[in-house]
């Protein structure tokens, strides 16, 4: 009896050798593309909340600006606020029994009945007819003034008297109770928010005396501009940000929020 040799042929094993290959080639497409694709994915919606949170804060704080007191730098990049936290309307004539206590616009004056009732008992700084002009100019204070500590929720009281120069057409004054700045700095790629600091008549980049908190880490441009047809139209505030990772992937996102110039 004649033993054959059984096995495999030289072209037999480059086929199979081949085939397993393609196998394989096509086996870690199926795999790998999902799940690189997921993770550009999850980067892409991190970049798009972390853009999202720190327009919505903004928008917040733009929402609640003293009428006329948006001013942005010349490049863009620094947007700073008088943040109101209560309003109101002063008494602006006696009763027809002839009592209140009204607000003097003819010489200075240091306390005025409020016209309904305040959230709560009022700090900060008292506002009347904020133009953003020379005239009426809170960041100037001629038309700002500290508030005592006896003020309540139905009487307004100031820690020095004083005389406003206009009246508002309203009877409306306003409360702020800071100052809120948002500055880019394209070269940390950083997005800081200032508050607490002191209100100067010109734009300080940054503010001094306090520290900005962090908003968003992975700034790559960002531009915010500011239209006003009048001093009493509505304004309309843009805010244009762009955001990249380490990876290279970006985001840019615009809001445009409507503030009251109306003072």
């Amino acid at each position: 009896m004649i033993r054959r040799e059984q096995g495999f042929t030289l072209i037999e094993l480059i086929t199979v050798i081949v085939i397993v290959g393609i196998l394989a080639s096509m086996t870690s497409d199926l795999i790998t593309l999902p799940v690189k694709s997921y993770f550009d994915q999850q980067r892409r919606t991190a970049l798009v909340d972390s853009a999202e949170s720190t327009l919505r804060l903004m928008q917040r704080d733009i929402r609640r600006a003293l009428p006329n007191s948006i001013r942005i730098n010349s490049d863009g990049t620094v947007l700073e606020l008088l943040h109101t936290s209560d309003g109101g309307r002063y008494r602006a004539k006696l009763t027809n029994t002839g009592s209140g206590n009204i607000l003097d616009f003819t010489s200075t004056d240091s306390s005025f009945d409020v016209i309904g009732t305040l959230i709560s008992a009022p700090r900060g700084e008292l506002v009347i007819y904020n133009l953003g002009q020379v005239s009426a100019d809170a960041y100037a204070g001629n038309n700002r003034a500290t508030l005592s500590s006896a003020s309540t929720t139905t009487s307004i009281s100031l820690a020095s008297a004083k005389k406003f120069p206009l009246q508002s057409p309203q009877q409306r004054f306003f409360i702020v109770d800071t100052p809120i700045t948002y500055r880019c700095d394209t070269v940390a790629h950083t997005l800081l928010r200032y508050s607490g600091y002191n209100i100067t008549a010109t734009q300080a980049n940054p503010p001094t005396g306090v520290t900005g908190q962090l908003q968003a880490n992975t700034i790559s441009s960002c531009t915010f501009a500011y239209s006003s047809a009048t001093a009493t139209n509505s304004g309309l505030v843009t805010l244009q940000i762009t955001l990249t990772d380490s990876a290279g992937e970006s985001t840019r996102l615009v809001h445009q929020v409507h503030v009251d110039n109306a003072p």
